[in-house]
């Protein structure tokens, strides 16, 4: 009997050292695999980020394909405005350009313009007189009388010599009822020292301008609307005021005609047909 206590005592220490060396191996390799499930779990995590990181970026891509989709036909809308533009442009220039021909052909022709506006009123004055000068400038007609050919020296009375000026002056202005003449009366720049009603120089050159529109007026049949008095004065002289012959030039009585511009261009045409024939 004490044999089989010993015997089963000693299956039960066998058996239970068989136990514990299998539940370290278990264990060993339970903890294998817990360290195996932990780095999967990492790994996972990792690849799950990555997931919605790559997923995020597709969809920008994405987002920014459509972009560049609606940009390049945007682009091509834009592109077809532009050649629409610069084909707009290009009919700007051209018609720049062909202004800017016609203006150069106008500027050319100036000097024979001029030269015909002024061969004109020449004829139409009548009268060739180094003391009576005309010209042309922006479409306005100055004709300038010394004074020496209207008024004795520090006299506003209008000579009878003037009389037979004037008259032509005056076959020019009815000829051409529409335009206005301004008569500005112009002094040298010595003091006046007359005496009656003036006072100075500005009171000379309006009374000359004043005296000339009464003879056209009162016996040349200008009508008194188309004409306007003004004095300068010595204030707008042609040359300096330094010597006998310059303070000659510098008194002058000047008639501005103011014709209106289609007037002006007719009668520059009418002149230029005179003399293409």
């Amino acid at each position: 009997m004490k044999k089989i206590v010993i015997a089963l005592s000693l299956l039960a220490v066998m058996t239970s050292c068989v136990s514990k060396k299998k539940y370290a191996d278990l264990e060993a390799k339970n903890k294998e695999t817990q360290d195996l499930l932990n780095t999967c779990t990492v790994k996972l995590n990792s690849c799950l980020e990555e997931k919605a990181g790559l997923a995020a970026t597709a969809s920008a891509l994405k987002d920014q394909n459509q972009n560049l989709i609606n940009t390049s036909k945007d682009m091509t809308v834009l592109t077809a405005k532009g050649a629409e533009n610069i084909e707009k442009a290009l009919e700007s220039i051209k018609e720049k350009d062909l202004k800017i021909s016609r203006m150069q052909d106008a500027l050319t022709k100036k000097d024979s313009v001029t030269l015909a506006v002024v061969t004109s009123l020449k004829s139409a004055v009548g009268i060739s007189d180094p003391d009576i000068e005309i010209n042309v400038e922006k479409g306005v007609v100055f004709i300038s009388i010394a004074d020496k050919l209207l008024f004795k020296s520090g006299s506003y009375e209008v000579t009878d010599k003037a009389k037979g000026v004037l008259a032509k002056v005056a076959k020019v202005v009815n000829d051409k009822p529409d335009f206005e003449c301004m008569v500005e009366g112009h002094t040298d720049s010595v003091p006046y020292n007359g005496s009656g009603i003036l006072l100075d120089n500005w009171d000379l050159s309006v009374k000359r301008s004043t005296s000339i529109i009464r003879v056209l007026t009162g016996q040349l049949g200008v009508k008194p609307e188309q004409l306007i008095a003004a004095g300068r004065s010595s204030y707008v002289p042609l040359v300096a005021n330094d010597s006998a012959e310059n303070k000659a030039r510098n008194r002058r009585t000047r008639i501005v005609v103011l014709p209106k511009i289609d007037q002006f261009y007719e009668m520059v045409e009418k002149e230029m047909k005179k003399q293409a024939k």
